[in-house]
């Protein structure tokens, strides 16, 4: 029997995701009914975006799992009526585009490129930067996203260190967990990089106390989650010169209101949510293998933890 497939994310995602997942499934083997509109009763998996019409679980009494098309899934983890399997998105698409992101930025600061690029004023300026390796980088996060960014810093020679809520071993990364962790982490990084889910636990993980371990004229750069940090008393620290930049890529409100202070303030950098993205090619690949588990009886990837959010 085709399986039923309910795409939940929206009229402008199912253009873009239709032809992908169709390609997908059938490279994948598996005989199925795509729709934006099935009934309920006989829908088997949801692959649904944050935003989707659909809130409410209880009417599809047949589906064995909600595959989610995005990395984060803070907006689902909570719904009462969800009671089956739900997968967050991992694919290499969206891996690959946050280490080129946060790549590009960490050595954009440890070179001082801002420097040369905003001061073509006449002025020799002949400061060499170090090399990476007296460079300290501390990355908050240590899954999917994390590991390979840490990875990658490692490998170009930075002092990395990691930090998770749970132990994590990484070759070239020194990894730490727990609130003493924490604090190593921070007193260490001359750039902090964020990559946290958001739950209950890691928002505004970086308050006023936090922001203050980290090191005079310390960067920031945040791809991950825009609650993670308190937005006041990330401008206190900016404008106290105790921190040197943020460089910022997520928001709290999105997109960030004209009249942000983020959007003037000479120490931020704004990009508009564009680290990474879930590309429909990769990313249908990932769901047309989730579903191929969930017909074969395997196990399916990328389960969420719903008890720790993520």
């Amino acid at each position: 029997m085709p399986a039923n497939i309910l795409f939940a994310a929206g009229d402008a995602q199912w253009q873009v995701y239709e032809q992908p997942l169709r390609t997908a499934l059938g490279r994948a083997g598996i005989t199925a009914t795509l729709a934006t509109d099935l009934p309920p009763a006989e829908v088997d998996y949801i692959v649904y975006a944050p935003g989707s019409a659909v809130q409410d679980f209880t009417p599809f009494t047949r589906a064995r799992a909600v595959l989610n098309l995005w990395a984060g899934v803070e907006k689902i983890t909570g719904n009462p009526t969800l009671h089956i399997p739900l997968t967050r998105m991992v694919d290499h698409g969206l891996t690959q585009g946050m280490v080129e992101w946060v790549t590009g930025h960490v050595l954009r600061h440890h070179l001082g490129m801002d420097t040369h690029i905003l001061h073509q004023d006449g002025v020799w300026r002949p400061e060499v930067p170090p090399l990476a390796h007296d460079r300290r980088v501390s990355v908050l996060g240590l899954g999917q996203l994390g590991s390979a960014c840490a990875r990658m810093l490692a490998d170009l020679g930075f002092a990395t260190t990691g930090w998770s809520r749970r132990p994590k071993q990484i070759d070239g990364v020194r990894c730490l967990s727990g609130e003493d962790g924490l604090r190593t982490a921070l007193a260490c990084a001359d750039i902090l990089v964020l990559l946290l889910p958001l739950t209950p636990e890691t928002e505004n993980l970086l308050d006023a106390r936090r922001l203050a371990l980290l090191p005079q004229g310390a960067v920031i750069v945040n791809p991950g989650r825009g609650a993670l940090i308190d937005d006041a008393a990330l401008l206190a620290a900016l404008d106290s010169g105790h921190l040197g930049h943020a460089t910022l890529d997520v928001f709290r409100i999105e997109p960030l209101p004209a009249d942000h202070p983020f959007w003037a303030h000479p120490r931020v950098t704004v990009t508009p949510h564009i680290a990474s993205e879930t590309r429909p090619e990769t990313a249908a690949q990932v769901i047309a293998e989730n579903i191929r588990r969930g017909e074969t009886g395997e196990p399916l990837l990328h389960v969420v933890d719903r008890s720790a959010g993520y």
